[in-house]
Parts: C-alpha cells; structure tokens; sequence
C-alpha cells in the first residue's frame, strides 16, 4: 500500500505563525526604513512600504507549493516582503545598485521580461535580501532568513494591482481571446506611458541642464557689467562685451515649440546669439500661450543683452512684463540693462517692481543698492545692502559692498 504524505496541521501551523507575527512586524519595519535611508540618494524619492504576508495568504501558497511537490517543507521567501514604487523606468536600476551596495541578495528574478506584445502581465523586479544581522540581533528571530522587495514603477504596480484582482482572487476568469487582447493592449499602453514618461523626464533634464548654462553665462555678463563699474570705476562702454558671430540660418526646418526651445538654449550657451535669436523669434511667430511667449521674450531679451542690444533687450524684458506681471525676473534684468546704461532712476523702478512680487531677492536688493549708490542715496544703498546680507549673510560680494558703503559714510 503506497504511503501517504501526511496533512499538514493547519492549527499548529496558526499557532507557529502567530508566535513569530510581532517579530515578523518589527523586522519588516526596520527593514522598510533601512530601504528608505538607502533610496534617500534618488531624487525622485520612491515610494517604500513593508507587510508581513497574512496567514491566509500564506496558507494558501503553502499548500499550493505541497500540492506540486515542489518541496517536502516548504520555504515561503515572500513572507516579509516590501514593495518600493518608483516615478520613472530609470529608477528601477538606480534603486536595485544601492539596494545591492547595502544588502546581501540571494536571488534576483525580473518578472515579465520575456513577455511578448500579444502577452499581459506585470513587469517587476524581485530580490531575495538577507535580513540583515543587527536587526535580529535587535528584534530577535523572525523564522525566515530572507525578505522580498519588489521593485516598480508606478504604473506598473497599478497593472500588478488590478490583474492580482482579475486573475489570481477571482474564482473563475472568463479570459477568452478577445479578453486577453484587451489585456494585452492595456498593458502595452502602460508599458508605452512609462517609456513616454521617462523620455520626458531626459528631456527636461536635458532643457534644464541649458537653461542653467544660459543662467550662468547671463549673471557672468552681469557681474562685469555692473560690479566692474562699482569697484575698478569702469564705465559701462568701456566694458568687454563680445558679439561672437553665428548663424540662423537652422531654424527653417524646426517646427516644435520644444524643439525650437531647446535649439534656441544649445545655440544660446555656446554665444551663437544670432542663432539663438532666431530660434526665439520664431517661437513667438508661433500661436503660443502667454505665458510662454512671457519666458520667450525674457530668453530673448538675456540673448539680446549679451549682445550688447541693450534697446532691444529692454523691449523685451518689457514684453515679458506686460505678458506676464509676475515676472519678476524679467523685470529685475530690465533693471540690469538700465543700470549698464546708467540709467539708475529706472533702473531703481525696475527693481523696486520685481520685490514688489518677490521679496525675497537677495541679488535684486544688492542691485538696487548698487542704483542708489549711483544716485548718491547711500543711506537707501547700505539699506538694501544690509536686507541682502540677511537673506544671504555669507556672501563677499554684499560684504564688500557693504565695506565700501561704510567706508562713505565713516562708520
């Protein structure tokens, strides 16, 4: 008579799982802010959170693990599990390389991977980490060696989520051809979100990164400009203002307003200001909000500026304004260009203007300052000077202003 293998006692398993439960709990939390400490890293800070499998569900993959006789006692790996949900596919790397830095991995397995287009199916990534030796040390023995972190991005743990509903709760799935196409293309269309939403996450990073150049090489011009005049006594003819020469002829065949944004910056940062000139007027010959054609006419007026176009920066900067009255921006660098022209009395409106809508500028004070000072009002000048150095109290620029304005009035 063949032996038969014996039942499994559900009661004494409950009892066994129930006795681990608060250790299981306090594990799965430090480990949850262990995760979090190491993630802290990403800039787009994932999402982390921690369970301890129920027992129900636990029970269930139990048995179901004894019914293929896979093994004679078997080893549930995802009984403590956490599941970090990531904004972008890029994501999904960079936290599995700190997560191997910081921990022993056991196993890794790349749910999905090898699904086709006609296929549905989440994708993941799952790691097998050794709980760390401090935490049972701490919280004692949690009877399982391992823990699981699931890795995601958001949409694919919204797909995880719905067909963990459709397919593995639900008691009978009526998955007919023209079902599982419906579900094949859904989660094409989630797998294409994400695709579309990391290359606009490179693509602004990629903009960003040339709005800064450009930022860097506008406030550079500035510095010679205006603090040339305050502390070697240069006029602000005598300043060395290059207009290196370039070429507008690309701008034809861009028609995008994203495109032509982003031309406009490459050609700005490398001085072709002709080229990036071109490219910002005809952004504007587009039919595009006010609000961009706001930050276009301030784009343009910076690239006109440092071309030493000062009218026609000023034209601009004043578009920008009338466009946009919180633009202050704009309107602190329309006082820039007043102040190159010694033209100090508007100059002082124009930044008066741009605290008026954000007061906390700590460079627009030291210009205004610096306006006064041109003005002979020294009192209003060591004012503004003493505001900027309370926004920013280590700067040697407002510091040394500060010293001179001092040394003026004999104090």
């Amino acid at each position: 008579m063949e032996e038969k293998t014996p039942l499994p006692n559900q009661s004494e398993l409950r009892k066994e799982y129930d006795a681990y439960l608060p250790v299981r709990e306090m594990v799965t939390r430090d480990l949850e802010l262990q995760v979090e400490d190491v993630l802290a890293a990403l800039n787009s800070r994932p999402s982390v959170k921690g369970r301890v499998k129920d027992f129900s569900s636990w029970y269930k993959k139990y048995i179901r693990i004894l019914k293929n006789g896979d093994e004679e006692s078997p080893i549930i790996t995802d009984l403590l599990g956490l599941r970090i949900v990531c904004p972008f596919l890029e994501d999904l790397g960079a936290a599995e390389a700190l997560l191997k830095k910081r921990f022993d991995i056991t196993e890794i397995e790349r749910k999905g991977a090898g699904y086709s287009f006609k296929e549905f199916g989440y994708e993941s990534t799952h790691l097998l980490i050794e709980i760390p030796r401090e935490i049972i040390t701490r919280r004692g023995d949690p009877g399982a060696k391992d823990a699981e972190v699931q890795i995601r991005t958001i949409l694919q743990d919204a797909w995880a989520e719905v067909e963990h509903e459709l397919v593995y709760k639900a008691e009978f799935t009526p998955f007919d051809d023209p079902m599982k196409r419906k579900l094949a293309a859904i989660n094409a269309s989630l797998s294409l979100a994400d695709t579309i939403f990391q290359e606009i996450r490179n693509y602004q990073r990629q903009l960003n990164g040339e709005l800064g150049k450009r930022r860097e090489a506008f406030f550079r011009k500035i510095e010679e400009a205006t603090d040339g005049m305050l502390f070697q006594g240069k006029e602000a003819e005598d300043a060395d203002f290059s207009r290196p020469g370039d070429d507008p002829s690309l701008v034809e065949n861009t028609s995008t307003i994203d495109d032509l944004l982003l031309n406009a910056l490459y050609a700005h940062n490398r001085n072709k200001f002709g080229e990036a000139i071109a490219f910002y007027s005809r952004i504007l010959e587009l039919d595009s909000d006010e609000r961009i054609a706001s930050l276009i006419y301030k784009h343009r007026g910076m690239a006109y500026f440092a071309q030493s176009r000062y009218q026609e920066a000023i034209d601009d900067f004043s578009a920008s304004i009338k466009l946009d009255g919180s633009s202050y921006k704009a309107a602190y660098y329309r006082g820039v260009v007043r102040s190159v022209l010694q033209q100090y009395a508007d100059a002082v409106g124009d930044y008066s203007l741009a605290l008026e809508i954000n007061p906390y500028q700590a460079f627009c004070l030291y210009r205004r300052g610096q306006a006064y000072y041109h003005l002979g009002d020294l009192p209003q000048a060591l004012g503004d000077c003493e505001a900027a150095l309370s926004l920013e109290s280590g700067n040697t620029s407002f510091q040394k202003f500060r010293e001179l304005l001092h040394s003026k009035l004999k104090m």
